[in-house]
């Protein structure tokens, strides 16, 4: 059955007293959970407040009981591999397991430049971000010593102490044909894809499948989640409204398989995006004060995934 999550942008202005209700109002009002981008800064200026991701997650490890979360995504051209490994670990083991490590090559070229980052050409980012992959999943799953030598990342008798109490999954983000899918099916538990059709959805997923029977793996081993933009309207003269006063169509949005509609037409599109296998819908929330708008969503669409109607 797929259930419903919110995503923020953690450097959209996200601050404690933004972070806190916001992490209250997700573990309390039904979602299933909240997830967070890692980034400095937006893509272009002005910059507003940016909450460190993984201070966040500690904080949100310790503060809420039941929602699962996680970082949608870090990224290994400011994250290194050994570091996240052990900060999966901490924040994993003081949430009760309730943590998904979700990991990137980076793209974002303006941070990257503002803070002192290399991102590098597409080809030799994705082969830093196979090393540090590498590295990330042989710590978890060995208690010996993990020797690496990659071209970027290379670690010697690293150890992860102590032990994760579990099997921490790795979450790859991307839409990528070759390179994204490919590492996805060899290293993550997840596959997370967004703002894309759903007949590209459905291309790419079978794409993954192939991917997974060369490693051996069936398609139930990976969990497929979406993240998407909504629109929402208590009825269809407000949906009508939003759709004019922001000089969007009906086709723009399917074009990307956001949500949108009255809370009846929401739940018709996520039972769809079901039938195609998608598990996890996370909405991507870019007002992160507007908690009602929260509420609502939960109240009316939550309810209607658990009866399937």
């Amino acid at each position: 059955m797929l259930d419903l999550a919110i995503m923020i942008e953690g450097q959209n202005g996200l601050n404690w007293q933004r972070w806190m209700p916001l992490a209250r109002a997700a573990e309390d009002f039904g979602f299933a959970g909240l997830y967070r981008s890692d980034h400095f800064t937006n893509g272009s200026a002005p910059d507003l407040d940016s909450l460190e991701c993984w201070v966040s997650l500690a904080w949100l490890a310790s503060h809420t009981k039941r929602i699962q979360f996680g970082t949608l995504v870090s990224p290994l051209s400011f994250r290194h591999p050994t570091m996240l490994a052990r900060m999966a670990r901490d924040v994993d083991d003081l949430s009760g397991g309730r943590f998904t490590l979700g990991v990137g090559a980076g793209w974002q070229e303006r941070e990257h430049t503002n803070y002192g980052f290399d991102l590098l050409p597409l080809k030799e980012r994705f082969e830093r971000f196979r090393d540090g992959l590498e590295i990330i999943t042989r710590l978890f799953s060995s208690a010996a010593p993990v020797t690496y030598a990659g071209k970027y990342y290379r670690v010697n008798d690293a150890v992860l102490l102590p032990r994760p109490q579990r099997s921490i999954p790795i979450l790859i983000g991307g839409r990528g044909p070759k390179r994204t899918l490919a590492l996805a099916a060899r290293y993550a538990r997840e596959w997370n894809t967004f703002l894309l059709s759903l007949d590209t959805y459905r291309d790419l997923s079978t794409r993954l499948d192939e991917y997974l029977a060369q490693n051996s793996r069936s398609p139930g081993d990976i969990r497929r989640s979406l993240m998407t933009g909504i629109l929402f309207g208590k009825d269809d003269a407000a949906v009508q409204s939003q759709l004019l006063a922001r000089g969007l169509t009906a086709e723009r949005l399917q074009a990307r398989a956001m949500l949108w509609g009255t809370p009846a037409q929401i739940a018709e599109q996520l039972g769809k995006m079901s039938e195609l296998g998608i598990q996890r819908v996370m909405v991507q929330w870019l007002d992160l004060d507007d908690l009602d708008g929260l509420e609502t969503i939960a109240k009316q669409v939550i309810p209607q995934l658990r009866t399937g109607s």
